[in-house]
């Protein structure tokens, strides 16, 4: 009997390895692609994609020059912010830490290809694509002079921090395909980028609802510091039910397609879902990612019922 209870015990053991090693390369995957930034770069490309079909723009470079500057101001930032990440966040904080010198080399090296391809569009493609990095340097670095006061970045700024980075961030996803294209915006770009600032808004304060007591302890005023997590979600909603009444006033007045209006809409159902959430629960980061891919559905709507 021993001698047959020895294959299956043998059997179980490697299955039992082999469970281990996949869920350890599976970790490893979900690391680097949520802690380096690179699930945002998936997301990013989707928005410009979506602007490209929105306005009728042909195939370029736009995609691949957002996706780098993506990563790179993104790595960068979070690496930046190592240290006051380690309370809120200690899972990413120690992931940057440990390979800190490897993803800031990469950040340098993917601004530095996104500027080279911008070039192949002219100088407001250059321009536009200097933008969120020099809009990020505002927003985290310490170059306000000091008033006596403890406001020295604008990401200490109420409603300023997430202004910049919906800001920043709108200009480029449309800015960049208009610049490849060579097209001038127009009623419906317009709108895409209230679309977009608006979007970008909202998705920057759902994880700062996770980040809040680290926030309020270095001093950075975001929405649920200020107003609280209830008040927050309230918020959200309000802001989130105004885009979808401007969607739809677009949309009636010929400004965006049938398609276009069903996969914002349909985003902006995904993104109250999404924010029914805020407060409870405590997995904000899993929040957060869940809030960022709406872009997917949107996208998936807005080719699946073309322009």
């Amino acid at each position: 009997m021993s001698n047959e209870s020895y294959p299956a015990s043998a059997s179980a053991d490697g299955i039992g390895r082999l469970q281990h090693a996949v869920s350890e390369r599976y970790g490893r995957l979900k690391d680097l692609l949520v802690y380096s930034s690179l699930y945002l770069v998936v997301v990013a490309v989707a928005e410009v994609l979506t602007a490209m079909v929105a306005l009728s723009l042909p195939l370029s470079l736009a995609p691949v020059v957002v996706g780098l500057v993506t990563f790179a101001v993104y790595v960068g930032d979070r690496v930046a912010d190592a240290d006051t990440d380690e309370l809120s966040n200690p899972d990413q904080s120690a992931f940057v830490r440990r390979h800190g010198r490897t993803l800031s080399t990469l950040s340098a090296a993917a601004y530095g290809l996104a500027l080279a391809l911008s070039l192949t569009a002219g100088p407001l493609a250059l321009a536009i694509t200097l933008l969120p990095g020099a809009f990020w340097v505002l927003y985290a670095s310490d170059w306000l002079p000091s008033v006596g006061a403890r406001l020295t970045r604008l990401k200490d700024v109420l409603l300023v921090n997430s202004g910049v980075v919906a800001g920043a961030w709108a200009v480029a996803l449309l800015g960049l395909p208009l610049a490849f294209a060579g097209a001038a915006p127009t009623a419906t770009a317009a709108v895409v980028f209230t679309y977009f600032f608006v979007d970008t808004f909202v998705n920057t304060e759902i994880p700062n609802v996770g980040d809040r007591h680290a926030d309020a302890a270095i001093g950075v005023s975001t929405l649920p510091v200020v107003f609280g997590v209830a008040r927050t979600r309230r918020i959200l909603y309000a802001v989130e039910a105004s885009l979808g009444v401007f969607v739809a006033w677009a949309f009636f007045e010929g400004l965006l397609s049938a398609a276009l209006a069903g996969g914002v809409l349909a985003g902006l159902a995904y993104t109250l879902a999404v924010t029914a959430f805020v407060g409870r629960t405590e997995a904000y980061s899993r929040l957060a990612i869940a809030g960022e891919l709406k872009a997917l559905v949107v996208l998936a709507v807005v080719l699946a019922f073309g322009v």
